[in-house]
């Protein structure tokens, strides 16, 4: 029996933490699964589970004597940020346990992060080009065409099972208490079935509206809008909310943009639709003179769009390294892993709409060379064969202490 004792916290909702800690418990280490609530314990299937019932004010006493009585050596988990998971992280991080953090790729579509201690302004990847360059250097070159494609309804059945299980079966952990903002469960899935039902108008117009600003050769900046309650404006970007971040770019391109030149705003295609962003925009845009140079996209091809940009500002969306990856300019607003010299741009946001440049092609490659062989895993989170390829890399890597940047 090997003295590694691996203990999973909240994951997503898919069979993934399950399939990693059968294949730990298989080469003979200890795996315990630690459920906060019934959504948790829904989607964990091992042999130690440990449910957890008590307020969140108890938890860190309750987890920091379990890493001591249990002799744990390593915790694995999604979102280092939530309130249960950042107690714990400190913690581990006192007793030298490894934390490993994962989540989607910042690659897509068939790459998972797998990375020590946290994610986006958490990451231990380097911000200098020097060393992004040694880490790529003797790194062999990924293969980037995709090989595998999750399942969006198996993706979609986990989350709306494991939040309505939360609402309907509170009592089961009455003092769980949710470790990161969400609407309700009831709103939040009335709201995306609508958009998911009239997904084909947004797309067809933002088809032709393209089809249109192409043959004007028109010049437009994209600004890709982010998830609201995601991490990485909330705990990685200087805003409070994600209004924030659009006005702030709204009066910035308004002030010092050409005055032929548009912006275009593309909606997340996973916003819940609660909010009405573009009458709140159109409204703001109004205001500041810039109406008839706006253009908003509930849907589209991103590459195609990305493709006929002339630079994109994002705060720290993923869009951003695809955009790299097509040689369009990138501004960022928070802490993102790209923004590095070489890559996005470096100056002020009010530059950017006339000096902004293309990244250099060969700070690109390293960048996603050494992102692809240091902070992820090929596979999926839901679709087979995918989850179980990514479940077998992740314990491989768990087993060999072979995780991010850290490995030893």
């Amino acid at each position: 029996m090997s003295e590694l004792h691996f203990v999973f916290l909240q994951g997503l909702p898919s069979p993934f933490f399950s399939k990693i800690g059968k294949k730990l418990t298989e080469r003979g280490g200890k795996v315990t699964g630690l459920n906060l609530c019934i959504g948790d314990q829904l989607f964990w299937r091992g042999a130690n589970t440990v449910n957890f019932r008590g307020s969140l004010a108890d938890w860190p006493a309750f987890i920091a004597d379990f890493f001591d009585q249990h002799k744990v050596t390593d915790v694995v988990l999604v979102g280092e940020q939530r309130s249960y998971h950042k107690h714990a992280i400190e913690l581990a991080k006192a007793r030298n346990i490894r934390v490993t953090v994962t989540d989607f790729g910042y690659l897509r579509p068939d790459w998972i992060v797998f990375e020590r201690n946290g994610m986006g302004g958490d990451s231990l990847f380097p911000k200098d080009p020097e060393s992004i360059m040694a880490l790529a250097a003797n790194a062999p070159k990924p293969n980037l065409t995709q090989q595998y494609r999750d399942h969006f309804w198996k993706m979609a059945w986990g989350d709306i099972l494991y939040h309505l299980a939360n609402f309907f079966y509170f009592w089961l952990f009455p003092f769980y208490r949710r470790p990161y903002r969400r609407n309700h469960p009831l709103a939040h899935y009335f709201s995306i079935g609508r958009r998911i039902l009239l997904a084909g108008i947004g797309h067809r117009y933002a088809l032709a509206r393209l089809a249109e600003l192409k043959a004007q050769h028109a010049r437009y900046f994209l600004l890709p809008l982010q998830l609201e309650n995601d991490f990485q404006i909330v705990s990685y970007s200087p805003f409070d909310s994600l209004e924030e971040a659009i006005w702030l770019t709204l009066e910035s391109f308004a002030r010092c943009a050409d005055a032929n030149d548009r912006l275009l705003i593309k909606v997340h295609p996973l916003d819940p639709g609660l909010k009405n962003w573009k009458s709140l925009i159109y409204k703001r845009a109004d205001q500041l003179g810039i109406v008839d140079r706006l253009d908003y996209f509930d849907g589209g091809d991103l590459d195609e769009i990305l493709r006929c940009s002339v630079g994109v500002v994002t705060v720290n969306s993923t869009v951003g390294i695809r955009a790299l990856q097509l040689g369009c300019p990138v501004m960022t607003l928070g802490s993102a892993i790209y923004d590095v010299a070489g890559l996005s741009f470096q100056e002020s946001l009010d530059r950017f709409w006339t000096e902004a440049e293309p990244p250099a092609p060969a700070m690109v490659d390293a960048f996603i060379n050494a992102v692809c062989n240091t902070l992820q895993i090929r596979g999926v989170f839901y679709g087979e064969p995918g989850l179980s390829a990514a479940a077998d890399e992740a314990a491989d890597r768990l087993w060999n202490r072979n995780v991010g940047l850290l490995a030893n």
